[in-house]
């Protein structure tokens, strides 16, 4: 792609129930730090582009314009907010990467944030339910109540997946022992995520409390650059290809097991980097719900519909399987607030190419693929991430 942009400098700060008392406090923390991994300067930056949910956490909006409230420098920069569901932070990635590409900057600083703990529980699910097609959808299980479906579904098509559902939760935990940021570094095993107890009820059935992502704080911050910046700095991540696919809101209007935008997006972003699934090294998935992961298995075309369950019995995505998906815990062990959940993801593949993901280290990582998506795989964003040359 003419100009392609190139990430060169990210920051992140562990997720989890913070003290931070806002979106403005948890992106000040990330904003500077990214520019000083990165070696510019405030004076560099050409825009901002934040990506915060929000939709009800905050009576604060108009979040584009907090960052600069850490350095008055960055005051007179365009800055911009996007929103789009869970994948709010890949949606200011790539509205970043657009900025560049076509000219009208060199240096883009991108912010992702959510605060969701200050929000009574009950909120949470409303505020979320805001990423489906409310009229038909909305019910007071919240989003769970949603993939809860989903499964049920999945199981009634495919037979039921239980087991395998709590076999991706055990690896994600697992993993997520390794990482830093992550809000639960405890390796729950796989027994405690397979039964049913006290400490890991039903949410909604099938799912368990520990087939369900976290309610979490924090953010996570990118600089990118055009390639002719980029050349002189001492990080530099490229974009092989990436594909942004959407499918329709309401699921009565589609095949809910399909996740027909997610295949689209892989499909594309593997066909535009010339790769398969076995060229990459590791893959970091949206699994805000264990079943949403199987189904990935599938969309990525790695397996056909409703084969999700070899890939789990096979091992193949585990840490040191063919493909290692997740090796940053992901959402499940890392948590999810929703703004910044993009942005962490293309963070945690980054520090992966570059040798730097310390105890989650894939050895020798050359290729890795991100996927992110907003509401029930509505908006899908891959991206195919390499160390550039």
């Amino acid at each position: 792609m003419l100009n392609q942009p190139q990430i060169i400098g990210w920051s992140h700060i562990p997720f989890g129930k913070r003290e931070d008392p806002d979106v403005e406090s948890l992106m000040s923390h990330v904003s500077l730090d990214a520019l000083r991994h990165a070696g510019v300067e405030s004076t560099d930056v050409d825009g901002i582009f934040v990506g915060v949910m929000n939709n009800g956490f905050s009576r604060q909006g108009f979040e584009a314009a907090l960052v600069a409230l850490a350095d008055q420098r960055l005051a007179s920069v365009p800055a911009m907010r996007t929103e789009n569901a869970c994948a709010t932070g890949s949606a200011a990635i790539y509205t970043a990467m657009d900025f560049i590409a076509a000219g009208r900057g060199k240096v883009a600083l991108v912010v992702g944030a959510e605060k969701m703990t200050a929000t009574p529980t009950g909120e949470v699910g409303n505020v979320l339910l805001c990423a489906s097609y409310h009229k038909e959808e909305a019910g007071p299980a919240g989003f769970a109540g949603i993939f809860g479906g989903i499964a049920r579904q999945y199981f009634e098509r495919h037979g039921d997946k239980s087991r395998e559902l709590a076999m991706i939760a055990a690896k994600n935990h697992k993993n997520g022992v390794a990482n830093p940021y992550a809000q639960i570094r405890k390796d729950l095993g796989f027994e405690f995520c397979n039964t049913v107890s006290d400490k890991n009820p039903y949410v909604v059935e099938p799912l368990r409390r520990t087939d369900c992502s976290l309610i979490s704080d924090g953010a996570a911050a990118l600089v990118l650059a055009d390639a002719e910046t980029a050349r002189s700095m001492a990080r530099r991540i490229a974009f092989r290809s990436r594909a942004h696919a959407n499918d329709i809101l309401p699921l009565s209007r589609r095949d809910p097991l399909a996740f027909a935008g997610a295949a689209r997006a892989w499909s594309t972003a593997l066909r535009n980097a010339g790769v398969t699934l076995d060229d990459l090294d590791l893959v970091e998935t949206h699994d805000c719900f264990t079943i949403a992961e199987l189904m990935e298995y599938e969309a990525m075309g790695w397996v056909p519909p409703g084969q999700g369950h070899r890939v789990v019995q096979e091992g193949w995505a585990q840490k040191d399987g063919k493909l290692p998906v997740n090796p940053s815990g992901g959402l499940k062990s890392k948590g999810h607030p929703i703004g910044a959940t993009g942005v962490s993801m293309h963070v945690m593949a980054c520090l992966q190419l570059m040798g730097e993901a310390g105890a989650m280290q894939i050895p020798d990582a050359k290729l890795a693929g991100v996927f992110n998506m907003g509401g029930a795989a509505v908006a899908n964003y891959v991206s195919i991430l390499e160390r550039a040359p």
